[in-house]
């Protein structure tokens, strides 16, 4: 079967194209690198031809709320309309639990927040579904690796404040397989929730990470710190009681990871670290 993988040369792409190979499919990967745009358009009828299947793990570089619906709206639309034109059977886009709960407004809300990115992400599943096209859209909470960016974003001098909500987070190599299976399977025309074996405090795992790399921050949870500074709720970051999980705990991968995480920018969510 022939799978594309938008963004396929990032965390999770890389991952998952990897993964499909190794189990037969012709997984291509699908990136401005390789000639493939999907805000053009260039590359995509060439890559799309014989395709059954497109995975879209890519992401917009920006978090404000006008780039990013600009970056989702021409991204997906030009996707839409090259799939049918491809008769692509399966249409499967990784976005994040909890997106419907996090866009909301709250009255504590800044004047520029990320709820913003994702009112986007809202959107770019709102044309999903609305194509023509069989689909499934894989909300995942947030990974592991992440974890030092959530506590750099958090950080007054050594202290790092983030409110102690419920978290749910997983490997990317988790999500990957999860992202795999549900591509290959029949579409479900609907939203699929992937989670990690273990919840925390939000507090709690982030101590974790940092401790593990000798990282003598301290972390304090304070409600009104919120995650990446706006009011989340309770259990805003968990998925339902119906969620696929995850196999790899927290602490083995910690243990496994030779090395601290990579030192990329602050991601708000799950789907940012499926982007590059």
């Amino acid at each position: 079967m022939k799978i594309v993988v938008i963004g396929g040369t990032g965390l999770i792409g890389s991952k998952l194209v990897g993964k499909l190979r190794e189990h037969g499919h012709e997984a291509v990967p699908a990136s401005p690198n390789s000639g493939v745009n999907t805000l053009t358009g260039e590359g995509l009828a060439e890559v799309l031809k014989g395709a059954s299947v497109v995975v879209d793990v890519s992401n917009s570089p920006s978090f404000e709320e006008a780039e990013a619906m600009k970056f989702f709206t021409t991204a997906t639309n030009n996707l839409i309309q090259y799939e049918k034109a491809a008769g692509v059977r399966h249409h499967v886009a990784l976005s994040v639990v909890g997106t419907d709960r996090i866009a909301q407004k709250k009255p504590s809300d800044a004047e520029k927040t990320i709820r913003g990115y994702f009112r986007a992400k809202l959107m770019q599943e709102k044309l999903i579904a609305e194509s023509s096209i069989p689909y499934s859209i894989v909300h995942a909470t947030q990974f592991f690796e992440f974890v030092k960016s959530i506590a750099d974003a958090s950080t007054a001098g050594t202290t790092v404040r983030v409110a102690p909500v419920l978290i749910q987070p997983m490997a990317a190599e988790d999500v990957a397989s999860a992202v795999g299976r549900i591509a290959v399977g029949p579409a479900v025309n609907g939203i699929v929730e992937v989670g990690g074996p273990q919840q925390f405090r939000l507090d709690e795992f982030v101590q974790q990470g940092l401790s593990a790399r000798n990282d003598s921050r301290t972390v304090v949870a304070d409600p009104a710190a919120g995650y990446f500074g706006i009011e989340v709720d309770e259990r805003a970051l968990v998925p339902g009681d119906n969620a696929r999980l995850g196999e790899i705990r927290f602490d083995t991968w910690l243990k496994d990871s030779a090395k601290p995480a990579a030192n990329v920018a602050s991601q708000p969510a799950a789907a940012a670290a499926a982007s590059r």
